[in-house]
């Protein structure tokens, strides 16, 4: 098994995939997103997913942030067998236990920064002034405490991505989902983002970052390199 420790116990695993296979039908032709994937992920490990356009880096980030469905195999998410859940349930999963990072921030423009950021609590069912005071934690620790009251528009592209992470981290998710979390972000605004990803990890969350570029990728403890819907190399180790 593919691994990012040389052999993780049930117990410090965070996912595992089991003869994973994600096949799409395009016309007569038969496409391999993943082929047959057996590897795991620790607990409070931080990994990126690498790979040229077409290797399967997209697919497997959507297979485990519970977006989309294996074709056949296993997937279990912290011990449990979470391959035959219904759509609610994978919701619900999704809701609780699981932060989204996204390129483009997905923000509500409509919203105040402190809404944006509420929004997973509300769905939660929190009352709305246990959600404010979570919301200005949150803020706070990704250095917006003062932007509360702005939408969206007002923001820079490095402030709406960091409003992107503590609306990830509203939840209090076991494990966070960077989708390029970087991609529209200038160098230094990147970096910045980058080392508030890595003081998460710091603090023992699990994180999971696609990116294409191997300048970003280093500031992961693990690289996993993807091509043709396999695992080609796992490159790093312990930070």
């Amino acid at each position: 098994m593919v691994s990012g420790t040389s052999s993780p116990s049930a117990n410090s695993e965070m996912i595992r995939l089991a003869d994973a296979w994600k096949v799409y039908k395009m016309g007569m032709q038969q496409v391999n997103a993943l082929a047959g994937i057996n590897t795991s992920f620790s607990k409070g490990s931080f990994w990126a997913i690498m790979g040229p356009s077409g290797s399967g880096k997209s697919t497997m980030m959507n297979i485990l942030g519970c977006l989309d469905r294996l074709t056949s195999g296993r997937y279990y998410f912290d011990g449990q067998d979470i391959s035959t859940l219904n759509d609610d349930a994978l919701s619900e999963l999704r809701l609780r236990r699981i932060g989204f990072i996204f390129q483009s921030f997905n923000l509500i423009p409509q919203l105040t920064v402190q809404k944006n950021i509420e929004l997973p609590l509300y769905y939660l069912g929190w009352d709305s002034h246990r959600s404010s005071e979570r919301a200005r934690q949150l803020a706070e620790q990704v250095g917006l405490g003062e932007r509360l009251g702005h939408r969206p528009t007002e923001l820079s592209g490095g402030q709406m991505q960091r409003v992107a992470i503590a609306r990830a981290l509203a939840n209090d998710p076991q494990v966070i989902f960077a989708d390029e979390p970087t991609g529209n972000l200038d160098t230094k605004t990147g970096l910045q983002i980058l080392e508030l990803l890595q003081k998460l990890h710091a603090e023992g969350k699990t994180i999971i970052m696609v990116t294409h570029e191997p300048d970003i990728a280093a500031f992961a403890q693990y690289q996993m390199h993807m091509r043709d819907g396999k695992i080609e190399r796992i490159d790093g180790g312990e930070k």
